[in-house]
């Protein structure tokens, strides 16, 4: 009796150890490192501009990727936020050029508050696309787990999310991923081989696949809550804070949060994906006319993509008429 209890004694010492190992790996960054030398060599499609200064890099991707695309998308119907296969159309795909502006640190600062990833472009790929948090305009349905294929009176089929883990938005024609992009490892890695940098988040931790250093498959289990974990990678053999972008269909298949200290100001909101509706407001614009920063305008709405503007109004101390006017919203009468 006394060597069975030893041996399971063993064994939850064993255990217990590879959890504080993988909790160690995932959470822990002990050190300042800077990503210039890996932003330079990273293998960037040559439309994507790239300015460097003392502290940060100013990046200009267009958001057309250099990979193959759909010929044709399921986009939502007019109205429509979350689409399914009854509220959506068959569209030709309407990607086309963005004037997106990213400055992110090349010294990445690791915190260990986390800072919820919002709707909209959260980091930028090599591919001269963006990154989008897992979610859809509701803020809670997983893109990737409503992936759904329809085909037209013509005919014509398309599927809402495209094999790249993207689609486009309809109106705005803006291309973003909610997941591990194959088309995009498939250039920069190689078949069960280690990760090699497809991406950086905003708070300037770069992004990889689902590869460690020594070729194995990572899942969620390895990771900490925002999809991050410090280890080794072909690009830092020392180590670096990093993010994991998973071949999964839900929550974990993007990044939930930063782990890394980011200029909110950076984060371009999410354009609407209903057809018909109305263009995202200038909120810098409106947030003057409130006397407030656009920091604090975006916070009043939140992540969803149908804000309460009462609820907002309230937060702000403001009326419903005096936000709305100074979004150029007309008032309902």
């Amino acid at each position: 009796m006394k060597k069975l209890v030893i041996g399971i004694s063993s064994i939850v010492v064993i255990a217990l150890n590879s959890a504080v190992f993988y909790a160690a790996n995932a959470a822990t960054a002990p050190k300042l490192v800077a990503t210039s030398s890996a932003i330079k060599a990273a293998k960037w499609n040559p439309t994507v501009k790239l300015t460097y200064s003392k502290s940060s890099v100013l990046i200009q991707p267009t958001g057309i990727p250099n990979h193959v695309r759909d010929a044709y998308y399921a986009v939502p119907k007019a109205g429509v936020v979350v689409p399914d296969a009854s509220t959506s159309i068959v569209m030709k795909d309407p990607t086309k050029s963005q004037n997106y502006k990213f400055t992110i640190s090349t010294s990445p600062k690791y915190s260990s508050k986390t800072t919820s990833t919002s709707l909209g472009s959260i980091g930028v790929m090599i591919s001269g696309a963006v990154l989008y948090n897992p979610y859809e305009g509701d803020g809670k349905t997983v893109a990737m787990a409503n992936n759904f294929t329809i085909t037209n009176s013509k005919g014509i089929s398309a599927s809402f999310v495209d094999k790249c883990a993207g689609h486009p938005t309809p109106q705005q024609g803006a291309y973003h991923y909610h997941g591990l992009p194959s088309c995009v490892t498939a250039q920069v890695d190689k078949i069960s081989k280690p990760s090699h940098i497809i991406g950086f988040a905003l708070d300037g931790f770069p992004i990889y696949g689902d590869r460690d250093i020594k070729g194995k498959q990572l899942t969620a289990k390895n990771l900490d809550q925002c999809n991050g974990i410090y280890s080794a990678t072909p690009e830092f053999p020392k180590g670096i804070y990093h993010y994991v972008l998973l071949s999964t269909s839900d929550v974990r298949s993007s990044i939930a949060c930063f782990h890394g200290e980011v200029d909110s100001s950076q984060i371009q909101a999410m354009p609407q994906m209903g057809g018909g509706q109305m263009p995202m407001p200038d909120l810098a614009a409106a947030a003057k006319k409130l006397g407030v920063t656009e920091e604090v305008l975006k916070a009043a709405f939140g992540t969803n993509m149908q804000p309460d503007i009462a609820a907002a109004a309230k937060k702000l101390g403001v009326t419903e008429a005096a936000l709305l006017a100074a979004l150029g919203v007309p008032a309902k009468p």
